[in-house]
């Protein structure tokens, strides 16, 4: 018989759109041959199921079942498509593991450890792992511009502790944007990083475990048309230039992807991540892990396996059987 998959979007964070069209293409990634597959759209108090825009079910959150056609269905396993909160900071993933519901992403500890940049870092660091200096700051601390400026001078960038696809992130390049800068910060997260501009190559690498190895993708170089990788470089066309695989050496993508590969060993990272890195002076600098990393059909991990020979399809499949033959060996 085959199982009910559910497919989970939306979120609660400024990442809702993004998460949508995620979650449209990995359910069109499902192979419905093995498989059932539900779309089940979260935003704030509303769990509803759709059938492409149209509501169809609204999910009990007592057991994570809904009603078709006077039949009550309870998928077996949910692959998760937050990004932002409560799917990447390990708050839907401890619900999930009241349930006994097996899930695609990485879990509870993991994900909350990665979701706030200051203790990823701190973490990481502790391992020997290279990445920009920064200040961390809680909202109503004070900040001193000038001694900020002494310390990375211009420009820095200041960026939310937790969040994603570049929300509240600003590139500083004068004294008097700094303030500006952590409002814009503090309208994501209660906390906020102060960090060097590392210039370099920009590199993003997609990481999965498959047949009980570590697999890591060929990495992407990012070259944005603006001052950075912001939402707009990420999510419109022509919005920057992505280059898969990256214009290295082959030792030197050898080098970056057994880095990303130890790095979601070190955190204990499940399903697929995505690790980004700055390349400045022949050293790869740790910039940030994405535990759910966007899957649109532009997006770097569908651009990666089919740089690679792969099909999305192949590796949902794969990441879905695993899970499942996990749980009942």
């Amino acid at each position: 018989m085959k199982k009910n998959i559910a497919v989970v979007c939306g979120g609660d964070s400024s990442e809702y759109v993004v998460s949508i069209k995620s979650g449209k293409n990995i359910f069109g990634s499902i192979d419905t041959e093995k498989y059932i597959p539900w779309m089940i759209r979260m935003r704030f108090e509303e769990w509803v199921v759709l059938d492409g825009d149209e509501v169809i079910a609204h999910v009990d959150k007592g057991d994570f079942s809904f009603q078709i056609d006077g039949k009550k269905i309870k998928p077996e396993y949910a692959f998760v498509m937050i990004h932002g909160t409560p799917g990447e900071d390990g708050v839907l993933q401890g619900y999930f593991d009241l349930l006994k519901i097996p899930y695609s992403a990485t879990g509870v500890y993991a994900s909350a450890l990665t979701f706030h940049k200051f203790y990823c870092d701190n973490f990481l660091r502790a391992f020997g792992v290279n990445m920009a200096k920064a200040d961390y700051f809680q909202r109503g601390d004070e900040i001193n511009p000038t001694e900020l400026v002494k310390k990375y001078g211009l420009p820095m960038f200041i960026k939310p502790s937790a969040g994603g696809s570049s929300f509240g992130v600003t590139k500083v390049k004068s004294e008097d944007q700094i303030l500006k800068a952590t409002e814009h910060a503090y309208a994501e997260s209660n906390d906020c990083l102060v960090e060097e501009f590392v210039e370099g190559m920009e590199l993003a690498v997609g990481v999965c475990e498959l047949d009980g190895k570590v697999v890591p993708f060929l990495p992407t170089e990012v070259i944005p048309s603006g001052d950075f990788f912001d939402f707009d470089s990420k999510y419109q066309v022509g919005g920057a230039t992505e280059i898969t695989p990256a214009r290295l050496p082959e030792a030197k993508i050898k080098e970056c992807q057994q880095l990303a590969a130890w790095i979601y060993k070190l955190i204990g990272c499940h399903g697929i991540v995505r690790v980004d890195f700055i390349l400045r002076n022949d050293v790869f600098n740790f910039l940030e892990i994405n535990t759910i990393p966007g899957m649109t059909e532009t997006s770097f991990i569908p651009q990666q396996l089919n740089a690679m020979g792969l099909k999305l399809q192949d590796i949902v499949s794969q990441v879905i059987d695993q899970d499942l033959s996990r749980i009942h060996n």
